[in-house]
Formats: C-alpha cells, sequence, structure tokens
C-alpha cells in the first residue's frame, strides 16, 4: 500500500524559486537534497545507504584542515570515497585562511573532491571556544579571508558554506556572513536556523532562511533544521523559498528517508511505511556496510551499537533485546538477536515520528576569551586559533 505525498504545487505556490534540479556550481542535483555532515554518522558506510534509498548530495563527516594538510592516517581514511559515489562531497573545518587553503588545494590536485563545503555552525564547545564553527563568522573579516582562500583554490570544484545564525541572539551573523560569501564566489549557502546557543534544542527559526534567501539573490539558499519528514522538507521550501533542504538528525535511523524525500520533490507516491522488517533489513545493511569500511567485523559492531536506539524509536522492541543490541559483538550475534523479532509488524504510527537524536538545552557558548569584544581579531586570538585543529575530525 501506498500512500500519496504532495507535490509543492500542491501544498501551497512558492513564487519564483523552481524547485527540481538544484545548480551547485557545474554540480546538478536532480533532487535539491543533501544529507548533513555529521561527525561519526556520515562516513562512507551511511552515505552508500543513504544512496541506496533515494538520490541527493551526500557530504563526509567534518574534516580537520590541518589534519588533512598533515596527512593524518585516521583522515585520510575518511576522505575516502567508495566507488559507487560518483560525486564525492568533503566538508572541512578550518580557522586559518592557510591551513583552509592547503587543504582545499591538496583535494583538488589529488582529485579527492567534486564539492567541498567549509563548516562554519558546528556548535560544539571543543570547537567555538577555539573560535570555530558557528563561533568564527563573528570575526567577519577572518570569515571573508577564509572563504576567499578556499573559493579561490577550488578553482572549478564548486565550493559551498554553511552556517547557523549567529552565536546567540544578541550576536547574530547570518545576513552579513551570507553576502560575504556570496561575494567571496560559493556555489551555495546553507543556514540552520538555530543559534550556537541554541545547540539543538526548542524549534528551528526557518524565518531566518527566508530572510537570508530574500537578501542574497544570485546563490542557492539550503534550509536546515527540523525536517523529520518529507513534509516537513516541503513545508520549508514552500514557506522560506529556499533552494534545496540539508537534512541532519532526521534521517538518524531512517535512511530510507531518502527515499520518501526523492519521492516528494518528484511528486511520486511515497513507498508503504516501513514494518519492522524494513527496519530490520535497514539496520543489517548498514551492519554489514559498516564492516567492509572498517574491514573489521568488531569495529563494525561497536560503531552500529550507537545507531540502535535511533532506529528502533517506536517499533516494539523490549529493553533488554535493545540493551542486547547496543552491545552486539559479531554479525552473527547481530543476525541472532535480530531473529527473535517479529519482521511481519507493521508500522506503528506517530510514536516512530518527530524529532530524533540529542536536542541538548541552551547554554552560553564557549568562546575565546574577550572573543565578543569586537568583530576583528584582537590581541592574541589569531594565534591562539590554530590550537583548535588538532583532532582529527571538527564534530
Amino acid at each position: 500500500m501506498t500512500s500519496p505525498v504532495p507535490t509543492v504545487d500542491q501544498l501551497a505556490p512558492i513564487g519564483p524559486h523552481s524547485i527540481g534540479p538544484l545548480s551547485i556550481g557545474p554540480l546538478t542535483l536532480d533532487v535539491p537534497v543533501v544529507l548533513a555532515p555529521m561527525a561519526g554518522i556520515t562516513n562512507t558506510a551511511y552515505r552508500r545507504l543513504c544512496r541506496e534509498y533515494g538520490a541527493g548530495l551526500f557530504v563526509s563527516e567534518m574534516i580537520t584542515s590541518r589534519a588533512l594538510v598533515e596527512r593524518n592516517a585516521e583522515t585520510m581514511r575518511l576522505i575516502t570515497h567508495h566507488e559507487s559515489e560518483t560525486t564525492r562531497s568533503i566538508q572541512l573545518y578550518g580557522v586559518d585562511p592557510k591551513t583552509v587553503s592547503e587543504a582545499v588545494t591538496m583535494l583538488v590536485a589529488e582529485d579527492r573532491a567534486d564539492h567541498i563545503d567549509l563548516n562554519f555552525g558546528c556548535p560544539v564547545p571543543k570547537v567555538t571556544r577555539k573560535g570555530g564553527g558557528a563561533a568564527l563568522p563573528w570575526k567577519i573579516g577572518l570569515f571573508r579571508q577564509i572563504v576567499e582562500a578556499a573559493v579561490t583554490a577550488a578553482g572549478a570544484v564548486p565550493l559551498t558554506v554553511k552556517m547557523r545564525k549567529g552565536i546567540d541572539a544578541d550576536h547574530l551573523t547570518y545576513i552579513e556572513a551570507g553576502k560575504a560569501a556570496a561575494g567571496a564566489g560559493v556555489a551555495s549557502i546553507a543556514l540552520h536556523g538555530r543559534t550556537a546557543a541554541e545547540f539543538y534544542s526548542g524549534h528551528a527559526d526557518w524565518s531566518a532562511i527566508e530572510k537570508l534567501k530574500n537578501a542574497i539573490s544570485d546563490v542557492p539558499v539550503l534550509g536546515n533544521g527540523d525536517i523529520w519528514s518529507a513534509e516537513d522538507a516541503l513545508r520549508m521550501v514552500r514557506e522560506t523559498g529556499c533552494d534545496g533542504v540539508v537534512v541532519g538528525r532526521g534521517c538518524l535511523g531512517r535512511p530510507w528517508l531518502f527515499g520518501d524525500l526523492t519521492a516528494a520533490f518528484r511528486g511520486q507516491e511515497r513507498k508503504a511505511e516501513p514494518g519492522l522488517g524494513q527496519v530490520i533489513n535497514a539496520f543489517r545493511r548498514h551492519a554489514e556496510l559498516l564492516t567492509e569500511y572498517f574491514d573489521s567485523e568488531d569495529r563494525a559492531c561497536r560503531d552500529i551499537r550507537k545507531h540502535v536506539a535511533w532506529y528502533f524509536k517506536g517499533y516494539p522492541v523490549g529493553g533488554d533485546l535493545r540493551a542486547s543490541l547496543a552491545m552486539v559483538q559479531s554479525l552473527a550475534q547481530l543476525d541472532d538477536l535480530l531473529g527473535t523479532l517479529d519482521a511481519s509488524l507493521p508500522y506503528p504510527g506517530a510514536d516512530v515520528e518527530g524529532p530524533r537524536g540529542r536536542a541538548g538545552t541552551p547554554k552560553k557558548p564557549s568562546l575565546p576569551e574577550h572573543w565578543l569584544e569586537s568583530q576583528d581579531l584582537i590581541g592574541a586570538q589569531r594565534l591562539n586559533l590554530t590550537e583548535g585543529e588538532g583532532d582529527t575530525s571538527g564534530g
């Protein structure tokens, strides 16, 4: 049984903005959907799984520019794409224009990416306390230098940026930073409708996405935040006029969401809501792809454990079994545990839907000392910035 998904036109007119193919530089996305980079989640295995369900642009985990330039072994593994990934997309994090430029130059010269994104939206304290992620656009001059250097280094490879509204309600940066990025020649701008202080709490401010779209006419603007279903994505496009959507936490444990999104934007019928059997198959396939990715069954089983709660959210899977799945040590053991479930159980309804992942609570962002006193770098701030680039992955 299938249920129709309303097309954008059926929901409401969206003005002059066409929804369909999305051009990001020379890249054309048949479906204007992007998988948001998520540390520890959007590795090659998960990207492949999502692509098996639907179309879009599937971005790597956030990669630290400095670790890439230094050819850290784990970082080099993180940027490796499977041969089936025909559009290789990598997101970089950095705070120094020279280092970011060197990282982009390396990716282009060695033909390792078809699309590069810069992260200016990460709210994680270990990133913002060093002036990176969502904290960086406040220093608008530094932001402009990084983006301009990266665009120049990228050449014909499209370079995009992803950012938040700002640090907090009193320090909003998205309009100024968006205009600076557009002026630097980025191929698209994605905006998460929250500040760093909000983390993932409350509701995303979609009106900010609309304001940015109205302020920038010559660069595609993508919206991010609180897209839990295909209907949410269509509603975001209708309400904000954005050119596409970026999906993060909404697809945790739900890789088939990309199938729903593909059907929705193409005006096609949506597949039946997944019963427990389909969830089991997706979970097992995920574990299989992780095994191939890590070249280690043990490591794959350790990694799949964190996905248990997301996949089985709302489904009648007992606490003891969930606990056992979260301690699984081999694929054979995984198969035995999954075999105890009743695969014929239907989709349970509303309990499956809605927010997933940790939302956190609003809190004062961790920032470098005296960071908010000026939008210019002051004192030793520039020297201290590079201390935040020591990790393999920024998130």
